[in-house]
């Protein structure tokens, strides 16, 4: 057997089970009996927390910053950040206001997406490298802290799976996508930017992501929102995050963002979709608790 596609096979494996020990009470389980003061909400905010250091330091190394201030400004600044959504997270404020920080923190993240497609010199000087990783990474992860569930004082409110869902809604679109468009694509999506992506794959992937959402929906209804909605959105928005990335590594001739996980890449080469994902998930649940 192909010696490669073992360690594929085991890594993913690995890379699975922690999502699921992070992201599902069966962390908290697992811990209970040797560290009963890990909480699932510990596990979460720690993955999320490794996620968004590791996926700095690759945005930097792909994006090569000169030794200088700028390049050392990422981590203080995408820290500043990330904390006024860790103290939300910690206190349960989310849900309860949507304050025009939070509306401007939207608006910036298509605005960076727009600019790498659009104004990728831009993204040559040194302060342009700046805002750009911390927009592409803090903000995406600070509203990954507010898709689930929790109560510290009330037993009867457990760690939901909003998260654990997402990441199978979003590995279900994108291998409903592959298979479908190995078979039947034709007609490619952005033959430049990601040579195999194709409007059949597309296609397949919203439609088949659409019919698990509707399972997601009906066996899971103490979630938040309609789950097909949620699979449409991540049907349209987890493609466009992968070629963000895709285009992020083409512009400054890079083939991966990392090697953390063997065989298949770095933390932005697994997560391209989330980053995307996340925040429109979070944009979805505000909107659909106001109206």
């Amino acid at each position: 057997m192909d010696k490669n596609l073992i360690q594929r096979t085991i890594s993913g494996l690995v890379y699975v089970l922690v999502i699921a020990i992070c992201t599902t009470p069966l962390g908290e389980h697992i811990f209970s009996s040797f560290l009963p003061e890990v909480k699932q909400q510990y596990l979460f905010y720690g993955l999320i927390t490794f996620f968004l250091v590791v996926g700095l330091y690759e945005c930097i190394r792909i994006m090569k910053f000169d030794n200088g201030i700028y390049k050392w400004l990422v981590f203080p600044v995408a820290a500043i950040i990330y904390y006024r959504f860790s103290k939300r997270f910690f206190y349960h404020g989310f849900f309860f206001d949507v304050n025009f920080s939070e509306i401007l923190s939207f608006a910036l993240i298509p605005i960076a997406v727009i600019t790498l497609f659009k104004y990728s010199r831009e993204l040559y000087f040194e302060n342009g490298k700046l805002i750009f990783t911390v927009i592409y990474l803090a903000l995406p992860f600070g509203f990954a802290l507010g898709l689930p569930k929790f109560s510290t004082l009330d037993p009867d409110k457990p760690f939901t799976l909003e998260v654990f869902m997402l990441f199978v809604l979003i590995w279900s679109s994108d291998t409903f996508a592959y298979l479908t468009g190995k078979f039947f694509g034709k007609h490619k999506m952005a033959p430049k930017i990601s040579p195999k992506k194709t409007w059949e794959g597309f296609a397949g992937g919203v439609l088949l992501t659409l019919i698990l959402g509707f399972f997601v929906e009906k066996y899971f209804p103490e979630l938040r929102g309609n789950w097909m909605i949620v699979g449409l959105l991540i049907s349209i928005f987890a493609p466009l995050g992968d070629l963000v990335e895709s285009q992020l590594k083409r512009s400054f001739a890079v083939k991966d963002s990392g090697n953390i996980i063997p065989g298949h890449g770095g933390v932005l080469d697994r997560l391209d979709s989330f980053i995307i994902c996340a925040p429109v998930i979070y944009l979805y649940f505000i909107l659909e608790k106001l109206f």
